[in-house]
């Protein structure tokens, strides 16, 4: 027989479960990430901390990398900006030189051309940035493309090269910055994955792929070198305003998805998921999940109560979930033209 007082207790207990289960809901509704990585936006160190130290960006020429470069020059952290396209590169960087507002200076913004795909310039890459500063604290890997296509009919050959891309270029260079730490004895090594990359989202079969593999990478690599000063990040953003979606592979090589966002669609801003990759970075977050409404809480269920989400998705169907994802439904799959 339970006491009086283990009555109590287990009152208590059962009210305080159900009271933060209560808050943490409410929450969802009103906050465009995840709980850990809000609670460190409002809580947490600012990117200001970062001030001085060098963050080498892939895919810094626009959306998501452009604008997490944007929010951490802002604080005076110093860069190195990547990406094919020199031109977009040197426009991200006299954006960054006037946000700094004088806390940095032409030598403190390095731009380097550099294809992704090129893995055996990747050291050299690398070798150029720690000649020119110094050192590197913290590698983003954020270059990749998605995709829009029937599981069904995606040719092997786009299965191929989006792994070359969005998984082996970045694990390359990634192994690259790990041995380059593991000699300075600390290090930080992040990348964008996709919330495609935590549930299998439909119509992205081998993007949902790519960004499994990378966390199953990146997974391993906390657990392996965590504890030896290493971090590891993993960033999750939502659907975003970029021109992400237009440049998507489909399921036929060579071909672009070719259709944009809209201004009516329900999508967060660039320069906002910009700002809480900072802060994830700040805070050396191990995974973010970052999106508007209702996703952010699709993605809890699906996470934590699996068998809730399958019931849901098949009363509402894949469609749904693709509308939800995208602001239209999926005829739009059969309007993609070849490039």
């Amino acid at each position: 027989m339970l006491s009086k007082f283990d009555k109590m207790l287990f009152q208590v207990i059962g009210a305080g479960v159900f009271l933060y289960g209560l808050i943490h809901s409410i929450l969802l509704y009103f906050i465009d990430s995840d709980i850990e990585l809000w609670f460190y936006n409002i809580f947490g160190k600012s990117p200001s901390c970062l001030k001085g130290q060098v963050v080498f960006i892939t895919g810094a020429s626009s959306g998501i990398g452009e604008h997490t470069a944007i929010a951490l020059a802002k604080h005076g952290v110093k860069l190195v900006l990547t990406a094919r396209r020199k031109i977009e590169l040197d426009r991200v960087k006299r954006i960054c030189l006037e946000v700094s507002k004088g806390k940095l200076h032409d030598r403190d913004i390095l731009v380097i051309p550099m294809d992704m795909m090129d893995i055996n310039s990747h050291q050299d890459y690398f070798e150029q940035a720690v000649q020119h500063f110094g050192h590197v604290n913290i590698l983003f890997n954020n270059a990749g493309r998605s995709q829009r296509a029937m599981w069904e009919e995606i040719d092997m050959a786009v299965d191929k090269e989006m792994f070359e891309l969005n998984v082996f270029s970045v694990i390359n260079l990634t192994r690259v910055a790990v041995k380059y730490f593991n000699d300075r004895g600390k290090g930080h090594v992040a990348a964008t994955s996709s919330i495609a990359g935590v549930l299998g989202v439909p119509f992205s079969g081998t993007y949902c792929g790519s960004k499994f593999a990378l966390h199953g990478y990146y997974n391993t690599l906390r657990n392996e070198k965590g504890h030896k000063n290493l971090c590891v990040t993993l960033l999750c953003p939502g659907p975003t305003f970029t021109n992400f979606l237009t440049e998507s592979f489909t399921g036929k090589p060579g071909e672009k998805y070719g259709i944009g966002t809209r201004p009516t669609d329900k999508r967060m801003t660039a320069e906002r998921c910009g700002e809480l990759c900072a802060v994830a970075l700040a805070n050396k977050i191990p995974e973010s999940w970052i999106a508007l409404f209702p996703l952010i809480p699709l993605v809890y269920i699906a996470v934590y109560f699996p068998f809730v989400f399958r019931c849901g998705l098949k009363i509402l169907g894949p469609e749904a979930l693709f509308k939800l994802r995208d602001s239209r439904d999926t005829s739009v799959l059969n309007e993609v033209h070849t490039v």
